[in-house]
């Protein structure tokens, strides 16, 4: 029988970096195969160079049902049949389920050239037929449950019109879904898998891969270190292929004593709720550096917005005794928080504005006098932080952000809340999609901070900035706190092995 999707000789690098190194992979029809590692193994590359996202290094060579792909071509995966079902999902909120589900394949028309409204709901209501759920097809997809959202998109992903589905590619599919609807998920892939389609599972939620797939790939350090069947592991093994090494020697404690912050506190969280976040409460006491790690859907990607006033929440936040206002981040900065969020480019960087502009944009009243602003005082200052920063290249305070590296662009914005010296620093993905280099400048930048007495907060991913930067990690597992280390316990992997845990309620 020919493999539903062979890989062979894949590598992929970027600048002199290898994210990935001859990954060979098999997929059989009706197979369903997890593939899992920790984060920046080489997942989310691999899956992009699939969809045709980022052309891979020469000699590689991909064939869907035999058939070899032209790689990095975007329709090319598409039109073999390779098809994907991202964690983002890419609906179109605004669209009801009918347009969505025609999304990227057309519509059908009459003679007239125009869309084929009658034949539209009946390809629609047969494509979720055949699936085995009922949507009400006149729903925006803005209406829609993220069970009923997520369904939508595999529908979408896998219909006939866009030719027979070989492989589909589930890529965090039940980040944002509760337990009982992943349940309904998986019903639906068993179906699919049932009539042939391979399905490549991409999940940090272990107890899912063994609950749904056959077959597992592990991947380390952008190359695979196993495919085996399931039969015969568990979570412990499989997390032990994943990090490299044995459970017990990371689960150790270390010696050495633990860091102890006796000063006042500063940032005061109590019963915070907000999205996945179930009623989380912690202090940051002055030159306290708290990280926060988890998966997606842990609640972590929830914190820095909600705390910052961006996103609306339960409890209360305190700042050197004071209540925060919710829902208001002009309370927050007048409370003395500065943020740093996730999506830079989207919610913290103009990029078609100054550096200058970029950098007092947070406090402009700083510079004027007479309610006039003073642009040379301005641009003094800026110059001064910017080099201080390390910003590269220096001298031009009316550069526009825009061309400068994604590094140089973080420590703009880093510069735009370290001139307000704030009391509470929120880094949300700090040095996500920086170089090397940015990257130590950047951890020293959150150090000299700490030093200078601000309460830090760091959100990552990023398991070995958390154990370089942080004196304590909370780690976040559906929303609730399963594993609280302080130095010197505070290692890389015994945080990856944490972040996979189910808290008691989900284990019930």
């Amino acid at each position: 029988m020919t493999d539903a999707l062979t890989i062979s000789g894949l590598s992929k690098t970027f600048g002199g970096q290898r994210a990935l190194s001859d990954v060979d992979l098999l997929l059989a029809p009706g197979e369903i195969r997890g593939l899992v590692g920790q984060n920046g193994c080489g997942k989310s590359t691999l899956i992009k160079v699939l969809a045709g996202y980022h052309d891979p290094d020469e000699g590689a060579e991909i064939k869907v049902t035999g058939h070899e792909l032209h790689l990095g071509l975007p329709g090319s995966g598409e039109a073999a049949g390779l098809r994907f079902v991202h964690q983002e999902l890419g609906l179109v909120d605004s669209l009801d389920v009918v347009d969505n589900l025609a999304l990227g394949h057309g519509y059908k028309t009459t003679s007239f050239g125009t869309i084929d409204v009658r034949a539209e709901r009946a390809q629609a209501k047969t494509a979720l037929a055949e699936l085995g759920f009922d949507l009400n097809l006149k729903k925006l997809a803005s209406d829609l449950t993220m069970s009923e959202r997520t369904m939508l998109a595999v529908a979408r992903a896998v219909q006939g019109r866009a030719g027979e589905a070989n492989v589909l590619v589930l890529d965090e599919p039940t980040a944002n879904l509760p337990a009982a609807e992943a349940v309904r998920l998986f019903d639906l892939v068993r179906r699919i898998r049932d009539r042939g389609v391979a399905v490549l599972f991409v999940s940090h939620h272990l107890h899912e891969v063994f609950s749904l797939c056959d077959s597992v790939t592990v991947m380390r350090d952008g190359k695979v270190v196993t495919t085996r069947k399931l039969e015969g592991l568990d979570e412990p093994g499989l997390v032990e292929l994943m990090i490299g090494r044995r459970v017990d020697e990371f689960l150790a404690d270390p010696e050495g004593e633990t860091t102890d912050f006796t000063g006042e506190p500063v940032l005061e969280v109590s019963g915070l709720t907000c999205g996945a976040v179930d009623d989380l409460s912690f202090t940051i006491r002055a030159g306290e550096v708290l990280g926060i790690a988890g998966i997606t859907g842990s609640g972590r990607e929830e914190m820095v917005p909600a705390l910052f006033g961006a996103e609306t929440r339960g409890g209360t936040v305190v700042v050197e005794g004071k209540e925060v206002g919710n829902g208001r981040p002009d309370l927050a900065m007048a409370a003395g928080m500065g943020c740093v969020p996730a999506e830079r480019l989207s919610n913290a960087a103009f990029t078609s504005a100054s550096l200058r502009e970029n950098v007092s944009v947070a406090d402009p009243w700083a510079y004027t006098k007479g309610g006039m602003l003073r642009v040379k005082r301005e641009k003094s200052d800026v110059a001064t932080w910017l080099e201080r920063l390390g910003v590269r290249p220096t001298g031009d305070t009316e550069r526009h952000l825009g061309t400068l590296s994604g590094g140089n662009q973080q420590k703009v914005v880093l510069a735009r809340w370290l001139r307000r010296k704030p009391r509470v620093l929120l880094l949300d993905e700090p040095t996500q999609g920086v170089d090397i280099g940015a990257k130590a400048d950047i951890h020293t930048l959150v150090d000299e901070a700490a030093q200078a007495g601000a309460a830090v907060l760091v959100v990552s991913t990023d398991h070995g900035e958390l154990a370089r930067l942080c004196d304590r990690v909370i780690v976040l597992s559906v929303g609730r706190v399963v594993d609280d280390f302080s130095r010197p316990r505070i290692d890389p992997d015994r945080l990856t092995a944490s972040t996979l845990k189910k808290p008691a309620r989900a284990e019930a």
